[in-house]
């Protein structure tokens, strides 16, 4: 009977513990960023008119969406994701791979395309990816990436916007 109650305190505990994942950030957490100013800064409100909720939520208050639900896994044309806030091109179709993660996943940003910041939200240390132009907050960076780089930066879909490559004039 103990190894039963045991078992189910466990499961319990993890049930809550993978809850908190779609929580907004702490309080605790958010104290910890440090204020960084960007090229596109906009009000509040200004966000709010620009953005769809969901979008807001995600690039202006480092929220995520569900894995599997952005239509950007299923895209596989040639071209450029950009940052749905202002627009900067962040990654090219050819460093996207499909990680199995439930959001669109690369091994390499374009250059000069995003900034780090460290992320302890819920006592996890990790690296928070955002647009180095907007602060948009994309995703996170993991060291489980396939080569040349072995990073699998991971992406909130609704941070960007696909730009299919135009056709050749040959």
């Amino acid at each position: 009977m103990i190894d039963r109650r045991i078992l189910l305190t466990s499961a319990a505990g993890l049930a809550a513990l993978a809850s908190f994942r779609w929580l907004p950030l702490s309080p605790a957490g958010a104290a910890e960023k440090k204020v960084e100013k960007f090229e596109v800064e906009k009000t509040d409100a200004e966000w709010r008119a620009q953005l769809t909720p969901a979008q807001y939520n995600i690039l202006r208050k480092e929220g995520t969406e569900p894995p599997g639900s952005s239509p950007l896994l299923k895209e596989h044309r040639k071209g450029i994701f950009a940052c749905a806030g202002c627009d900067l091109p962040l990654y090219s179709s050819e460093t996207k791979f499909e990680s199995g993660t439930g959001w669109p996943s690369f091994w390499k940003p374009l250059d000069n395309a995003v900034g780090e910041t460290r992320d302890t939200t819920f006592g996890i240390a990790r690296t928070e990816i955002h647009c180095r132009r907007c602060g948009g907050h994309l995703g996170h960076v993991f060291d489980d990436g396939p080569k040349p780089t072995g990073l699998r930066y991971c992406m909130d879909g609704l941070a960007l916007v696909f730009h299919p490559a135009t056709p050749s004039a040959t």
